[in-house]
C-alpha cells in the first residue's frame, strides 16, 4: 500500500489495530490486513457558521470562528473520537458560549484577543487527548442584534458629533483668542505709530519754528548790516566829496517835494534863517577854503570801526550750522538762502557811488 506524503494509514488485522502507515510503501498481509482511515496531517482551518452568544448583560451577538488545528496522532484521531471536526466544532460553541457569557457587549467587542486566548487554551486541552493540537482560534465577525447596531451607530454618531462640536468649539476659541491677540498687538503697535508720529510731528514743529526764527533773526541781522554798509558807504563818499552850503542846501530842498509826498503833509514852511543855518553847519563842519567857502576836511587818522561781527560774539552763534540730523536738510536749505543774501547786501554796499549827484 502506497500512503502519500503528509498523510498517514491506520491499519487493523482482523479487526484490530496493527500500526499506523506512514507515507510511502508500506507491505499489507493480504486478507489478514486492510487499512481502516486516511489521516490529513496537514494543519487545517474549519470555519464555523454563526453561532448565537448570550453575553452577561443579556444581548444575543452571533459570533462566526476559525479554527486551524492538526492531527499529530492519527490513532487517537480514529479510535479516540468518532468525527473529530464535528467535536472540534461543538467544543468551540460551547467555549465560546461560556467565555462570552461572563463578559458584556461592550468587553466583548473589544477583547477579541482575549477571547481568541482563551478559546485556545481550552481547546487544546481538550483535543489533546484526541491526537489534535489546536494552533488558533480567531473571531471572523461579531454582530449584535440589529436594535442594539442601531443604537450603536446613534451613540457613536452622537460620540462623533460631541467630538466634532468640542473640536470646533476649540478651534472657535483657538481662533478668538488669536484674533484677540492679533488686535492687540494691532492696537498696541498703531499707538506705538502715532505716538511715535505724534513726536516727530512735534519735534518738525519745534525744529522749523527754531530755526525759522533763526533765519529771520540772521535775515534782520543782515538787512540790518547791509543798511548799515550803505549809510557808511554813503557818509564816506560825502565826507570824501567835500560838501558846500549851497550843496547842503540844493540836497535839502531835492528833499522837501519827497516828504511832501504823503497825505497828512499839506503845507510845508521853510524858515528864513535856513542859509544862516547851513552856513552854521558847514563852518562846524569844515574850514574856508581860498576863495573863502567853507569845505569839509576830513581829520587826518580814520579809525575805521570794527566790523559788528567782531563787535559781537554772540552774533556767531546766529550761523551755527550744527544741527540735528533730521533736520540737516532744512538747516542746508536755510544756509544756501543766506549764502544768496549775504552777496546782494554786499553787492548793496560796494555799488553805491563814491560821490552824489550833481
Amino acid at each position: 500500500m502506497v500512503v502519500p506524503q503528509a498523510q498517514a494509514a491506520v491499519v487493523e488485522r482482523l479487526g484490530k489495530f496493527r500500526s499506523v502507515a506512514h507515507p510511502g510503501l508500506n507491505f499489507l498481509l493480504p486478507f489478514f490486513d486492510r487499512p481502516r482511515a486516511k489521516i490529513d496531517l496537514r494543519e487545517r482551518a474549519v470555519s464555523f457558521p454563526p453561532q448565537p452568544v448570550i453575553t452577561q448583560d443579556n444581548l444575543t451577538v452571533s459570533i462566526d470562528t476559525v479554527v486551524y488545528f492538526q492531527v499529530t496522532d492519527a490513532k487517537s484521531a480514529v479510535y479516540e473520537i468518532e468525527n473529530y471536526i464535528v467535536a472540534v466544532e461543538q467544543l468551540t460553541t460551547t467555549t465560546l458560549r461560556n467565555v462570552v457569557g461572563s463578559m458584556s457587549l461592550e468587553e466583548t467587542l473589544t477583547s477579541r484577543d482575549s477571547i481568541n486566548t482563551q478559546l485556545r487554551g481550552v481547546l487544546d486541552s481538550e483535543t489533546g487527548r484526541w491526537g489534535i493540537r489546536v494552533a488558533r482560534v480567531e473571531l471572523k465577525a461579531i454582530d449584535p442584534p440589529p436594535s442594539i447596531q442601531d443604537s450603536m451607530e446613534k451613540q457613536m454618531r452622537a460620540d462623533r458629533e460631541k467630538r466634532a462640536m468640542i473640536l470646533n468649539a476649540e478651534g472657535e476659541r483657538e481662533s478668538a483668542i488669536k484674533t484677540a491677540e492679533g488686535q492687540k498687538q494691532a492696537a498696541i503697535l498703531a499707538a506705538e505709530g502715532n505716538k511715535q508720529a505724534a513726536i516727530l510731528n512735534a519735534e518738525a514743529d519745534r525744529q522749523s519754528s527754531i530755526l525759522r526764527s533763526q533765519g529771520e533773526r540772521a535775515s534782520k541781522y543782515l538787512e540790518a548790516q547791509g543798511q548799515a554798509k550803505a549809510i557808511e558807504k554813503v557818509f564816506a563818499a560825502v565826507k570824501r566829496s567835500k560838501p558846500t552850503p549851497e550843496l547842503l542846501a540844493y540836497q535839502y530842498l531835492q528833499t522837501l517835494p519827497e516828504m511832501a509826498q504823503g497825505d497828512a503833509n499839506k503845507v510845508w514852511m521853510v524858515p528864513s534863517d535856513f542859509g544862516k543855518s547851513l552856513e552854521g553847519f558847514a563852518r562846524m563842519l569844515g574850514a574856508p577854503g581860498e576863495d573863502g567857502v567853507f569845505r569839509y576836511e576830513p581829520p587826518e587818522e580814520q579809525v575805521s570801526a570794527p566790523p559788528a561781527e567782531e563787535e559781537e560774539e554772540s552774533v556767531k552763534a546766529w550761523f551755527d550750522t550744527t544741527t540735528p540730523p533730521e533736520v540737516a536738510e532744512a538747516v542746508r536749505a536755510a544756509e544756501e538762502v543766506a549764502r544768496k543774501e549775504v552777496p546782494s547786501a554786499s553787492r548793496l554796499g560796494n555799488n553805491l557811488p563814491d560821490t552824489p549827484p550833481a
